[in-house]
C-alpha cells in the first residue's frame, strides 16, 4: 500500500475517488434496459470487483496475498455479505427511482452506521450525533412521502437497504479492526457473483446480457475498485470529519451527471427530493463539524 502522509495531496486523491464513484449512476442510466437484466449486472459487476481487487492485492503483496482470506473471520464474512447486499440493492433502487433519491439514501450511511455501532458494538452516541441523526431522519421522511408512487417507493426502500448494507460493512470493520478491508470487499464481489449465479440458474437465464451491457457492467465495477483504491491511499492522511465532507462529491456529482443535458439523461430531482436532500446535507455538515473532536483516521487498508 502506498504510504501517503501529505494532506494537500491526499485531499484531491479522495475527491477523485468520490468523483469516480459519482459516475456510477450515469453508467447505469446508459445501460440498455438495466431493469430487465439486474442479475446479469450484479454478476458482471461483482466478478469485475473480485478480479480487480485480487489483482491489486497480488501486485501489492505478491503470491502471499491469498493469506488475507485466512484472516477475515466472522467480521469479514458479515461485512462482505452486508456490502454484497448493498451492491445488490443499489441496482434495484436506481432502476426504480431517481438517481438523486438513491444517492441521498446512501448519503445517510454515517447515521445508520452510528446506530448499528450503538446497538451491536455498544459505542456511545453523543447528543450532537443524535441531533444530526434526527435532522437526517426528517430529510429521509420527506423524501419517502414525496416518492409515494409504487415503483418510486420500492426504489427508495432498496436505497435505504443499500445504505444499511454499507453500514453493516463499516461496523464490521470496527468490530475487528485487523480484518483485511480489501479482502472483505472482494468477498462482497464474490457473494454477488455466487448469489446472482444461483438466481440466473433458477430462472434459466443467460449469464450475460448484450456485449454493450456487459461492458457497462464491468465499467461500473472498475470505477468502484479504482475509487476504493484511491480512497484507501488518501484516507491515511485525512481525519474522519474531512472524509465525511469529501465523500459528498459522490452524491453531488452523481446527481449532477444524470441531470446535465450534455449526457442525454436530463433527470431533474423532484421538489421533495431537493427539500429532503437539503435536510440530509445539513445533517452531514453538522455531523462533520462535530466530528472534528474525533482525531481518528479512517483507512480502508
Amino acid at each position: 500500500m502506498i504510504e501517503l502522509k501529505n494532506e494537500k495531496i491526499a485531499v484531491p486523491i479522495v475527491l477523485i475517488a468520490g468523483l469516480l464513484w459519482s459516475f456510477g449512476p450515469l453508467v447505469v442510466r446508459n445501460m440498455t434496459d438495466p431493469h430487465l437484466v439486474p442479475w446479469q449486472y450484479i454478476f458482471g459487476r461483482g466478478l469485475t470487483i473480485f478480479l480487480i481487487l485480487n489483482l491489486y492485492l497480488y501486485f501489492e503483496e505478491g503470491m502471499n496475498f491469498y493469506k488475507n482470506y485466512k484472516k477475515i473471520g466472522k467480521s469479514g464474512i458479515v461485512g462482505g455479505i452486508g456490502l454484497g447486499v448493498a451492491m445488490i440493492s443499489f441496482i434495484y433502487s436506481i432502476t426504480n427511482t431517481s438517481a438523486a433519491v438513491t444517492l441521498l439514501c446512501l448519503a445517510a450511511m454515517p447515521f445508520f452506521t452510528a446506530l448499528l455501532a450503538f446497538l451491536f458494538l455498544k459505542e456511545k452516541i453523543s447528543l450532537n450525533v443524535w441531533v444530526s441523526i434526527f435532522i437526517a431522519t426528517v430529510g429521509i421522511i420527506i423524501m419517502a412521502f414525496g416518492n409515494d408512487g409504487k415503483n418510486s417507493l420500492i426504489g427508495f426502500i432498496f436505497g435505504i437497504t443499500s445504505s444499511i448494507g454499507f453500514s453493516v460493512f463499516s461496523v464490521s470493520l470496527r468490530w475487528r479492526k485487523e480484518t483485511p478491508k480489501f479482502t472483505t470487499v472482494a468477498i462482497a464481489g464474490l457473494f454477488c457473483v455466487v448469489f446472482a449465479a444461483l438466481i440466473i440458474l433458477i430462472k434459466n437465464q443467460s449469464f450475460f446480457s448484450s456485449s454493450y451491457n456487459s461492458t457497462m457492467f464491468s465499467l461500473h465495477g472498475t470505477l468502484v475498485c479504482l475509487g476504493l483504491i484511491l480512497y484507501s491511499i488518501g484516507s491515511k492522511a485525512i481525519q474522519a470529519a474531512e472524509l465525511t465532507l469529501l465523500s459528498l462529491t459522490e452524491v453531488i456529482g452523481g446527481i449532477f451527471w444524470v441531470w446535465l443535458p450534455l449526457f442525454g439523461i436530463n433527470e431533474v430531482p423532484s421538489s421533495s427530493t431537493i427539500i429532503g436532500g437539503f435536510f440530509l446535507f445539513m445533517s452531514i455538515i453538522y455531523y462533520s463539524l462535530i466530528m472534528k473532536w474525533n482525531k481518528r483516521h479512517i483507512a480502508l487498508n
